[in-house]
């Protein structure tokens, strides 16, 4: 992870998946098949690009 490294927004991250809803990207976080995060003081979830990038590596890999 770079010192530039993009902050994602949970909505962000669902417009790349193109179509993914908000309830499923939960239920993958409670399950641990997200990418990894973290949350804000204020609750907002956050994921950085490079962690998001490497989740859907590893999920080409598994197919």
């Amino acid at each position: 992870m770079s010192n530039k490294d993009e902050l994602l927004t949970v909505a962000q991250v669902l417009d790349e998946l193109g179509g993914v809803s908000v309830r499923t990207f939960y239920r993958w976080r409670e399950i641990g098949r997200a990418p990894q995060g973290f949350k804000l003081p204020n609750g907002e979830i956050r994921i950085y690009r490079s962690e998001f990038t490497l989740w859907l590596e590893s999920l080409r890999e598994a197919a």
